[in-house]
């Protein structure tokens, strides 16, 4: 046997037409502190939800159609692979590891994401990252209205354009947007593109795999007036 035969061999070949997702994420989730299958192929998921959600192992797993809601969600440490679009909270939640859409995103994309790496190749719906806390997303395409509201901590980059209201009532994430902006939300401002953050911003797009200059960015965060409280303003509370 090659050993291109034995790699393909290796993977097991889920098909949700003959398979039901119930018992597809029981074995994933199996694979948490035992050893099984490091690579997994998913066949006609046909907008099914939550598939692939709640892995907490170090595989690989290839999903070849769209998705419905709340793929890989809550994942840790495995690499999910999304060969179509993905519905609304992809990669929820998320805690580490990879999660790649290769078309484009519903809402919620990234939402409350604690770590890890969330890629879109096309573009990502309103609200991205919203309330994300840790997570980094690269999305290759704009975002819509919304996209990291009440952002805490984290880096989301977008290579097109974002809608209204980025950044409404952010605190510490950083925001990286190549392309026009509709409007910024509330205490969310343009910040100075320093040469740390070019560095940091060309390692996210090397990560993500997509060519673009950090040059071309412009910075977003918090002006941090919104969530510091004054005790001259105390009766405005």
């Amino acid at each position: 046997m090659t050993a291109v035969a034995a790699r393909e061999a290796a993977v097991e070949v889920v098909d949700l037409e003959a398979t039901s997702l119930r018992e597809l994420n029981q074995r994933l989730h199996d694979l948490a502190g035992s050893r099984g299958p490091a690579a997994w192929r998913v066949l006609n998921p046909n907008g099914a939800h939550a598939v692939a959600c709640g892995i907490d192992a170090e595989v690989d797993v290839e999903v070849d159609g769209h998705v419905g809601y709340y793929c890989a969600g809550m994942n840790k440490r495995a690499t999910v692979r999304i060969h179509g679009n993905a519905g609304p909270g992809v990669a929820e939640n998320m805690m580490s590891g990879l999660v790649l859409v290769h078309g484009n995103a519903s809402q919620s994309a990234g939402a409350t994401g604690r770590g890890g790496l969330l890629v879109v190749r096309g573009d990502a719906s309103s609200r991205c990252g919203i309330s994300m806390k840790g997570i980094d997303i690269v999305v290759g395409g704009s975002v819509g209205h919304m996209s990291a509201f009440m952002a805490q901590t984290g880096r989301l980059v977008v290579c097109g354009d974002a809608g209204d209201a980025l950044g409404d009532s952010i605190y510490e994430a950083r925001l990286y947007v190549r392309g026009s902006v509709a409007g910024l939300g509330a205490d969310c401002v343009e910040k100075e593109l320093r040469e740390e953050h070019r560095v940091e911003l060309g390692e996210l797009l090397l990560r993500a795999g997509i060519e673009a200059s950090p040059k071309e960015f412009r910075r977003y965060g918090s002006a941090r007036q919104l969530y510091n409280f004054k005790v001259d303003n105390a009766g405005a509370y």
